[in-house]
């Protein structure tokens, strides 16, 4: 048996967040299987948590070779993956993204699923290199006509195999994506489960996030239950089971690290988005139930987070002169100093960049209960 405790150091151990480590950025964004990408700084941020003497020019150097790429891939988000991963994770999805995006008004332009798959290899080989939305919607425009093109643009845009193309400072992408076929060819056609490919996704998220249970892995992919217990009984010997904190039954594979309960989990500035606060069904591995409804918003934005001794413990946004923190609870004098260390190289990190990350961001924090608040 495993304890609810013992999950959480098994997480921050593999998502390299019981300390930084000395990798290349492709090989740390292998590790960790997928940075949420929805705003631009947020994979710079959370290499910077993970990584010694993360240089942000390393990412900027991997995206525009296409080591580590943009694209749409799990819960249809942005994420960050290493090149090599892309092909797999995208095909596990496929189903996730057909149905989500060949319908509604992709369907309410007058277009079908046929539509698509007829459509979708003319649209990668114009998409051979960068193209604009602009660009994009005029190439369909002048096939399908005015009228149909917001609903086409809004399916194809998802469902075609495509990358963001890098756009420019500060963060490698800007506001206005750009996109750029991913290489790989069309997707398979339909709503069909890959099993394999499924079985693939499966091994590397119990690598980056595991131990964890069938709803955890349906929850950060976004794929049926049923497909993903098959997958794991196909799995059989290459998986183990463990007994949960609250008796159920979660998978991981047979040698990955499990550290003890009592180990150090140094503080950290979390991201927004990060991966590790949504990649579970039972996000209290992470995030204290009561914490929840604070960090994540009703509107899906996830605020960019303190972590303490492993488990969320407040919020921080850049102010004029240093990083506000918020704690919702009270705070070691040795805990402070912790942050404050961790504000330090935060400020130094995005003052070449972007000093104020997040600021359209600010007006949650008008929403937050009235607790502890430092500038750091």
């Amino acid at each position: 048996m495993i304890t609810a405790r013992e999950l959480n150091r098994a997480s921050l151990s593999r998502q390299l967040l019981l300390g930084r480590e000395q990798l290349t950025v492709p090989d740390a964004v292998r590790r960790v299987v997928a940075l949420q990408a929805q705003h631009p700084a947020s994979p710079y941020l959370a290499l910077w948590n993970r990584v010694t003497g993360f240089a942000p020019a390393d990412l900027d150097t991997a995206f525009i070779k296409r080591a580590v790429v943009k694209a749409t891939l799990m819960r249809i988000t942005l994420h960050a993956v290493h090149a090599e991963d892309y092909p797999v994770l995208r095909a596990a999805v496929q189903p996730t993204l057909y149905a989500s995006r060949l319908g509604f008004r992709f369907a309410e332009a007058g277009l079908t699923p046929a539509d698509a798959e007829e459509l979708v290899p003319e649209l990668l080989a114009f998409a051979r290199q960068p193209r604009t939305s602009a660009e994009m919607q005029a190439w369909i425009e002048e096939r399908l006509g005015a009228e149909k093109t917001g609903g086409a643009w809004w399916g194809l845009k998802v469902y075609a195999p495509l990358h963001h193309a890098p756009t420019g400072a500060p963060w490698s992408f800007g506001l206005r994506p750009s996109f750029v076929a991913a290489g790989t060819g069309p997707a398979p056609a339909g709503r069909a489960v890959d099993p394999q490919a499924l079985g693939s996704l499966i091994l590397r998220y119990l690598a980056g996030f595991g131990p964890a249970s069938v709803a955890d892995v349906a929850q950060f992919a976004m794929v049926q239950r049923a497909p993903v217990r098959e997958a794991l009984r196909a799995l059989d010997g290459a998986v183990e089971q463990v007994q949960g904190p609250d008796g159920g039954t979660l998978f991981d594979l047979p040698a990955a690290p499990r550290p003890p309960a009592d180990t150090p989990a140094p503080p950290r500035l979390m991201a927004m988005w990060d991966s590790i606060l949504l990649a579970y069904a039972d996000r209290g591995r992470v995030i204290p139930p009561a914490y929840r409804p604070l960090v994540i918003r009703r509107n899906g934005d996830v605020l960019p987070t303190l972590l303490v001794d492993g488990y969320v413990a407040g919020v921080w946004r850049p102010v004029n002169g240093g990083i506000e923190a918020k704690a919702f609870h009270p705070l070691s004098p040795a805990t402070w100093d912790g942050l404050a260390a961790e504000a330090q190289s935060l400020r130094a990190f995005l003052g070449d960049r972007e000093a104020e990350v997040y600021s359209r961001y600010h007006h949650w924090w008008a929403k937050l209960p009235e607790t502890e608040v430092r500038t750091l």
